[in-house]
């Protein structure tokens, strides 16, 4: 039977769960556990761990060895995976936290998985679907106080591929959510059309994205013109494909599944347009947001 996890994942969960041997001289990984604390980890995950006579850094090892090797050996890796680098672990010291998923992220990277912090959770995802447009939004969003847009992209992710339909939904919801929040931060009302195209209008006008603008250098001004209106014609685009393929309005009797890279798409390009809009709210409020470690 097959796993998604490398050996070498094994060995990065055994660095960070550990924090490495107490003869090692080297900092650890995250921070070092006693016997009874990865004991009382595994714990947590679910999962009956004993050292016994054995010492630290074996026993995690043929412990996380004897997980990937039952049936649902895969989730229970996940499970494990997740807790270690859930940021709560780190309070005391939260710089650990990005040095933990780092080191993780590298050994997931070969098998085409990431785990990603969003809305202060782990999630673990394809990294097909946390590709070089959605990382910097993730990135940003973290340092914003937008709650719903972080509960749509957490609503996202984990969906491309077991959910396509709820995905392509929380697509069209992250971009509305990001209008409305854009909106509350400017002071201004919300449309009376609260739909995606209603919030993107309303949000184009107060942060000088309307397409018949008119203070564009003449040079660019029909180019930027034509991407602006691409921008409304995209979102459009994810509006209807949640109205004719996601499950906002339920799923009739032989209902044909969305490709999970038509939801791919659609979230690479929600999250492409909330980003632009996003940046353009900080140039015009003339700040600029931290930015969060990217994935590794």
């Amino acid at each position: 039977m097959s796993s998604a996890f490398s050996p070498y994942v094994i060995k990065a969960l055994v660095d960070t769960i550990t924090g490495g041997s107490g003869n090692d001289p080297t900092p650890p990984i995250g921070i070092y556990r006693s016997g009874p604390k990865i004991e009382q980890f595994f714990l947590d995950c679910g999962i009956d761990m004993q050292i016994g006579a054995s010492s630290r850094v074996p026993a995690t090892t043929d412990t996380l060895r004897r997980l990937l090797s039952q049936e649902d050996g895969d989730e229970r890796i996940k499970q494990v995976t997740l807790k270690v680098c859930d940021p709560r672990e780190y309070l005391a010291e939260p710089e650990k936290a990005a040095l933990v998923r780092e080191h993780i992220n590298r050994s997931l990277e070969p098998d085409g998985l990431a785990v990603a912090i969003v809305g202060g959770k782990a999630h673990l995802t394809e990294r097909q679907a946390t590709g070089a447009i959605i990382e910097p939004f993730i990135n940003k969003v973290e340092t914003l106080d937008f709650d719903t847009v972080q509960i749509e992209i957490a609503r996202a992710l984990p969906s491309i591929q077991e959910d396509p339909e709820d995905a392509v939904t929380a697509a069209c919801s992250l971009i509305e959510a990001v209008c409305r929040s854009i909106l509350l931060e400017l002071g201004q009302p919300l449309p009376s059309k609260k739909d995606i195209d209603g919030l993107l209008k309303a949000v184009q006008e107060p942060l000088g994205l309307s397409p018949g603008r008119t203070d564009l250098p003449t040079e660019i001004e029909q180019d930027v013109r034509q991407i602006l209106g691409g921008l409304t014609s995209v979102a459009k685009g994810i509006g209807a494909l949640r109205t004719h393929g996601g499950d906002a309005h339920g799923r009739e009797k032989g209902f044909r599944r969305i490709d999970p890279r038509i939801a791919r798409l659609a979230l690479n390009s929600a999250s492409s347009i909330a980003l632009f809009l996003i940046e353009t709210w900080e140039r015009k409020e003339q700040r600029a947001l931290p930015q969060h470690s990217e994935i590794a």
